[in-house]
Parts: C-alpha cells; sequence; structure tokens
C-alpha cells in the first residue's frame, strides 16, 4: 500500500457542516474516505477534459417498431466501431427497448457518438454516463483506501488478482 500522508486545511463552517451531515448519513467511514473519493472523482472528470483517453457508457431508450431508427443507430455505432466496446439490448415491453452501449476512446469522440444516437428523430431519452480507464485513478491513489480489505480486482501480480489481458 502506497505511503498514507496526513493533511491539514482549513474550511468554511458551512462546508465542514455539510462534512459532519454527511459522515452522520453513514455514506463514508472517515473524512479521510470522504475526501479520498472527492480527489478520485476529480481525477475521472479530468479524464473528460479535453481528449484524454476515457471510458462511457451510452444509455438509449427508443420504440423498436421504428426500424429505420434501429438502423441508424446500428450504422452509427460501426461507423465508430473503434470506439463501441459492446453493446446490450434490452426489450422494455413491446414496443420500447434500451440499449448501453460501452465506449472507450478519446473523451471529444465518445461525446460525437453519444450526441450522435441520442440527437437520432425517434430516441426518446439519452445518456452518458462518464468513467474512467482506471489510470487517472491509480495515479490518485485509487488502491489506497486506508482500510484491510481485499481488492480482487486489484494490480496484476497480487495474489487473488484477476488476470487482465
Amino acid at each position: 500500500m502506497p505511503a498514507l500522508v496526513r493533511l491539514s486545511m482549513s474550511l468554511d463552517q458551512s462546508l465542514n457542516d455539510r462534512i459532519d451531515r454527511m459522515m452522520r448519513e453513514g455514506r463514508y467511514a472517515s473524512r479521510s474516505e470522504l475526501f479520498r473519493e472527492l480527489v478520485r472523482r476529480r481525477a475521472v472528470e479530468a479524464e473528460w477534459d479535453g481528449n484524454r483517453e476515457a471510458l462511457g457508457t451510452i444509455t438509449l431508450v427508443y420504440d423498436h417498431d421504428n426500424r429505420t431508427l434501429s438502423r441508424k443507430l446500428t450504422r452509427a455505432q460501426h461507423r465508430h466501431h473503434g470506439n463501441v466496446l459492446a453493446a446490450t439490448h434490452v426489450h422494455l415491453d413491446r414496443h420500447l427497448c434500451a440499449e448501453m452501449i460501452m465506449v472507450r476512446g478519446k473523451a471529444r469522440q465518445i461525446r460525437e457518438l453519444a450526441d450522435e444516437l441520442g440527437h437520432q428523430k425517434g430516441v426518446l431519452h439519452s445518456a452518458l454516463s462518464m468513467s474512467s480507464t482506471g489510470k487517472a485513478l491509480r495515479a490518485a491513489g485509487g488502491d489506497a483506501h486506508g482500510h484491510g480489505h481485499a481488492h480482487p480486482h486489484g494490480p496484476r501480480g497480487r495474489k487473488g488478482a484477476h488476470a487482465h489481458p
């Protein structure tokens, strides 16, 4: 585990009150956990700035009876085959479908694909969920939680870790 560093900081009383409220709600085990989470989130957001490598999921809800729309969505995904990792199609009812498309690539390319898919006539709802390739999280201390439990998803070579290609 990387070395831990102690920090001291000054905050407005209102921010401190918010931290205390979050602690009472049980969302974080300690203030350190809260601040680690904030730094990790910002590291992920930074991946989505500009043209860095990023990971995301595009969710679409649409009426599958619109065959033209289905073809357009499929063609767009094929045009962006370098960014589309996988797609899952779910039948919500007799007419509505949801499609979740996992994407990876430059943040700009992912946003462009999400916009292209979401702006198709007949798409009832679209959402882009932004995530991380994991690189920024490691750099931000993503493996160091300060508590003693195993991380089977950790780096290669650690006992119990999953092998990654």
